[in-house]
């Protein structure tokens, strides 16, 4: 690997720079965006509890607060819970818009990596491509290295950006797909904790 990426001349470490980017990226969203993170599956029922026994003191909303991006949302309807139910659900959306940016950390960054190593690939080519006719202007036709050589330059760097990119677009869109799903969760669950705090609602 260490090989190729040297015969692609320096119009590869950009490239590279980006490969371990995006690496970086997608192994921390991976282990961040994980639903037992997110969206803790006995959350909703720990809080029921603390309804129940009257044991909704500061220091409990504090430490749900803090648990996960769930907890935020839960601890903004709980801390209202005495007031009428449009102000809870304003509290409770309010500290969704807050979490949403939390769950798209990076992405936009993976996005942009994706976007940019084809160009960077193609700019790589195009050194390639100068190196060969420059080498041509030379020395002429009679040394097939110098053609070889320029050819070898294009090639690596057009591969290099394609190999960085297409993994880096589709977990770009795997993870906008996660935090679509992880913030309907959200959503159904501050839903639940609003009807167990005023009842369920009417049908229209």
């Amino acid at each position: 690997m260490f090989e190729l990426i040297k015969a692609g001349g320096w119009s590869m470490w950009p490239i590279v720079l980006c490969s371990v980017a995006a690496l970086a990226i997608i192994g921390e969203r991976l282990w961040s965006l994980q639903k037992k993170y997110i969206v803790p599956s006995n959350l909703l029922a720990q809080v029921q509890q603390w309804l129940e026994r009257n044991e909704l003191e500061p220091a409990r909303l504090a430490a749900l607060r803090d648990s996960s991006p769930l907890g935020k949302v839960l601890a903004a309807g709980l801390i209202n819970r005495e007031h009428e139910r449009a102000i809870v659900k304003e509290a409770i959306e309010d500290a969704g818009r807050h979490a949403a940016p939390e769950l798209e950390r990076y992405l936009r960054s993976l996005g942009s990596i994706a976007a940019i190593a084809p160009f960077l690939g193609l700019f790589g080519t195009v050194i390639g491509m100068i190196e060969m006719f420059s080498g041509i202007g030379q020395h002429g036709v009679g040394d097939p290295t110098i053609v070889a050589h320029g050819i070898a330059v294009a090639l690596i760097n057009t591969a290099g950006g394609l190999a960085v990119a297409i993994p880096s677009l589709l977990f770009y869109r795997y993870f906008r797909g996660r935090v679509n799903d992880l913030l309907i969760d959200m959503e159904e669950e501050a839903v639940k904790l609003v009807e167990m705090l005023h009842g369920e609602r009417e049908n229209d």
